[in-house]
Formats: C-alpha cells, sequence, structure tokens
C-alpha cells in the first residue's frame, strides 16, 4: 500500500445519502458518492493486511463475511488511492461482471471482514466499487465484449436475475450461443421488480442489458417457461438448461384472520409499485397503495425495508414494523466475534426516512403477530401482537415464546407480510426427474450444480435458497463454468 498509515490518518466516510425529508417525494436514487478526495482518502485506509479476510467469502456462524464474488479488494483500493481509475477497473472487472449492483444493493459482507475494523471503522468498500463502475462508465471504459469464436452450442438460461445474468456472460464468453428466458416484461428479474428504483434506477439496469446484448446474448421477456414453453422443449432446442429462477415462493403466515383483504405479500406489493412506475409514473392505478392508510410490515429483512421506504413515498398514515428478534447490540456482542458478520443494531434507510416522516424508529422488537381483525365487510382492521423471548434449545433451534401480558392492537388497513421465502416454483420442472432437497431447493446431484436430469444445471436462490446479490452472482459464474465443462466434454 502507498499510505501505510491510512487506517490511522481518516476517519471512516460512509457514502452520503440524499436528505430524509425530500428523497421521499421521488423514487430517485437516493445514495450519492462522495468526492474523488474523499473516495481516494478512503481507499488509502485499507491496511495491505497479511491476510485480507474481505476477499474470500466464507460461511462462519451461519453468516457471510467477505466477498463471494472473490473481489481483489486491497489492490483495487490501492490503485483508487493512487488515482489509477482505469486499472482499478480492469482490476474489479476480472471477478465482478455487475459491479454497478452490487456497488448499490449488496450488504457489504466484505466489510464484515475488513481488518481495520478490528482497529477503528472498516474500509467503506462497497462505496469504492461502486466509485471504481460509476467512474468507468462515465469515462467509457466499459464497452461490449463481444467473443471472437462461437462453438456452435446453444444453452438457455431460465430467469434474468443476477444469476441468470451472470450465467449468461460467461457462458458468452466462452462463445457458446445463449438465450435468456424472463417471464416479466422487463429483464432483470429481482434487480427489476425486487429492488425498488431508489436503490438501483432501471437505466443501470437496463445499460449493463443493453451491453450484453452487444456482445450476443439473446433476451426473451414475456416468456413463462412452464406455460408458454415447456422445459423439454428447451432441452431439445439446445445443448444445456440453466435454472436461475430464484426463490419466489414466499412463506406465508399462519394466523387468525389471515384471509382477509388488505394483506399483501411484499413481493407482489414491490413488483406492482415498480411496475407501475416504469409502465406510467403511477398513472395507470396497478398497483397496491398505502395512501392515508395505517400500515404494519411484517419482518425484519432488506425487503421489509424497502416495504417500508415504499409505504412512506406513498404518502401512508402511520407506519410499524414487527421484527420478531430482540433489538440488537450497539457493538459487537462476546458469541459475534469478528470476523464474523456484525449482528449490531443498524438503522437502515427506510427507518431513517420514518423517522424522519413520523418521529420514532417504525420497529417494534421481538413482536409477533397473533390475529388480524376484520373491518366487517371482509378487509383487515388491526393487528393484534405480543412480545416474544427467544430460546436457543441444546440442538441450536430457535423457540419462540409468547411473553404473557404484552398483547398489544395495532391499527391497520395494509399489512404487508416479509418473512421470507420458500423455494423455487416447482411447476417449471413438474413434469421432470428434478427434485428438491429438503429445504424445497433445487437438488443437484453431479458436481455443484447440474440436477439429475442430465444437462440441466440450477444456480443461485432456486439452489441455495434466499441470499444475497453476491451469492447468487457467484452462484452463476460457477454454474457456467461447470455447464461449459459438460458441453465442451460433450464436444470431445
Amino acid at each position: 500500500m502507498g499510505n501505510i498509515t491510512g487506517f490511522i490518518d481518516h476517519q471512516r466516510s460512509s457514502v452520503l445519502y440524499r436528505d430524509p425529508l425530500e428523497r421521499v417525494k421521488d423514487w430517485k436514487e437516493i445514495a450519492q458518492l462522495p468526492s474523488e478526495m474523499v473516495l481516494r482518502s478512503q481507499a488509502s485506509r485499507c491496511m495491505d493486511c497479511a491476510v485480507p479476510f474481505c476477499q474470500n467469502g466464507s460461511q462462519l456462524a451461519g453468516m457471510t463475511t467477505g466477498c463471494p464474488i472473490y473481489n481483489l479488494i486491497p489492490e483495487w483500493n490501492d490503485l483508487v488511492y493512487k488515482g489509477r481509475w482505469k486499472e482499478a477497473y480492469e482490476r474489479l472487472s476480472r471477478t465482478n461482471p455487475f459491479p454497478e449492483f452490487t456497488g448499490r444493493a449488496c450488504p457489504a459482507p466484505c466489510e464484515g471482514g475488513c481488518v481495520a475494523s478490528l482497529a477503528n471503522d472498516s474500509v467503506t468498500i462497497k462505496n469504492i466499487e461502486r466509485a471504481i463502475i460509476d467512474k468507468a462508465f462515465e469515462e467509457g471504459w466499459v464497452k461490449p465484449q463481444i467473443p471472437t469464436q462461437r462453438t456452435g452450442k446453444k444453452i438457455a438460461i431460465i430467469g434474468s436475475g443476477p444469476a441468470g445474468l451472470s450465467c449468461a456472460s460467461i457462458l458468452n464468453q466462452h462463445g457458446h450461443t445463449v438465450t435468456v428466458y424472463e417471464r416479466a416484461d422487463r429483464i432483470g428479474g429481482l434487480l427489476t421488480y425486487g429492488i425498488p428504483k431508489m436503490k438501483i434506477e432501471q437505466h443501470v439496469v437496463d445499460r449493463r442489458v443493453k451491453l450484453m446484448q452487444e456482445e450476443g446474448i439473446q433476451f426473451v421477456p414475456n416468456m413463462e417457461v412452464g406455460k408458454q414453453l415447456s422445459l423439454d422443449q428447451l432441452r431439445t432446442e439446445n445443448d444445456a438448461v440453466v435454472l436461475c429462477i430464484g426463490s419466489t415462493r414466499p412463506r406465508d403466515l399462519s394466523a387468525p384472520g389471515r384471509e382477509l383483504g388488505g394483506i399483501h405479500f411484499a413481493m407482489d406489493y414491490l413488483h406492482l409499485n415498480t411496475k407501475s412506475l416504469l409502465d406510467s409514473q403511477f398513472a395507470d392505478g396497478n398497483f397496491i397503495t398505502a395512501e392515508g392508510k395505517d400500515v404494519i410490515v411484517i419482518g425484519g429483512g432488506d425487503t421489509a425495508t424497502d416495504c417500508v421506504s415504499t409505504a412512506i413515498r406513498q404518502n401512508c398514515k402511520s407506519l410499524v414494523q414487527f421484527d420478531i428478534y430482540p433489538i440488537r447490540p450497539t457493538t459487537r456482542a462476546i458469541d459475534n466475534p469478528w470476523p464474523q458478520y456484525p449482528i449490531i443494531h443498524k438503522v437502515d434507510t427506510g427507518q431513517e426516512e420514518a423517522v424522519s416522516v413520523f418521529g420514532d424508529d417504525p420497529r417494534a422488537f421481538a413482536t409477533t403477530t397473533l390475529e388480524f381483525s376484520s373491518d366487517g365487510n371482509g378487509n383487515v382492521a388491526g393487528v393484534k401482537s405480543a412480545e416474544v423471548n427467544t430460546i436457543i434449545s441444546e440442538k441450536g433451534q430457535k423457540i419462540r415464546e409468547v411473553i404473557p401480558g404484552t398483547e398489544k392492537n395495532w391499527p391497520a388497513q395494509l399489512v404487508l407480510l416479509a418473512i421470507g421465502f420458500e423455494g423455487p416454483e416447482a411447476e417449471i420442472f413438474h413434469d421432470t426427474n428434478i427434485t428438491v432437497d429438503r429445504r424445497k431447493n433445487i437438488a443437484v446431484t453431479n458436481g455443484k450444480y447440474q440436477t439429475n436430469e442430465k444437462g440441466v444445471f440450477a444456480a443461485g436462490d432456486a439452489r441455495t435458497g434466499a441470499s444475497l446479490i453476491v451469492w447468487a452472482i457467484q452462484e452463476g459464474k460457477e454454474a457456467a463454468m461447470e455447464c461449459h465443462d459438460f458441453i465442451m466434454r460433450k464436444m470431445a
């Protein structure tokens, strides 16, 4: 490293966010990068540590720490510090096909494993990654990488989310002819309809898709495999098929009154909102609105936070978020040592907006739903909750016990369920030999990614269960290599 005392000389300076009271008035991106001078000083905080935990994705205590894509983080931090931005982009592109996505939507497990956090605060790795790719686009360094030769082999990829796009990119670079099928009307999967536009504006997704088209990848939207087109037909017409269909079956909540109107799965709510925004700036009215309503969001993860941000922008009357977990400590607990991902109390952008608009953090911690009440016309009018104690059994199982006397009634005309997912939608491979594992994800046999249907592979959330965008991208890369090896063995 050029500055061996950078982490001592400079304090962490995170990404800038637009003022909450201003940004909730629109759907534009909320994050703004600091100046180049600040970014270079932040990059200088990278310590050139002997063992950089940041660049090797690992599962520790059931959580990800470090980068699953194996980004060469210390190397491009050093290049940014020295002002060698183009070289930093070239180094970043060796491992990450889509840094403009991870630099915006990744929760940055790399920073959780940063050695600098042992001295003070972690390096702003995510911000620097985004700055590198944004500058690369501004300077015209990002160009389509068109293969010089074609193998004549055809591959169909089902799903255009992070895993599908990553898989398509790698296979195309090997010279195969790749077609990506997407059931939605726009390409991008989770990037387009799962993540609200204030986190990733659509032009960022469309820009990358256009590049991939120029590289020779064909995209077919509005095509639902399993309905308009059978999986068997795709297998017949292609040398291999890769299932990157995500983990899209939402986990439901079993409680009295669940059948009432006004209770929706989070992804239905977010998808419809984004589609109406992109189609007509909401003029078509084809979305679920929170305007003037008391809103309860059930769930404590990123999807729940996205619901919070969306409901605020729709001018909800009030907002409460149930989080089943107790409030986290402000610093690492004894049983959460570095380099595990830090389980600490955070105020995300959605909660920050709620504090600015309503005056309080919307979260009710250690809270569970008991039942939904009716307005007498078949619609939800309120939610009854209670506080819970979480006990870890000898087998490591979480057992939650309702605390008597903590029951509370909340008004609600809109309830959003953001409590996770239960695997891929299996209808697409219903008439095949493809099976699911005990967690209801697509089972694989030979290698890591091939299913028990020869020549059919699975990657991303469909194989692992709902996970991080960086894992989806890495899954797509690895599945592409296994698929490529399979095809080349057939050619030999």
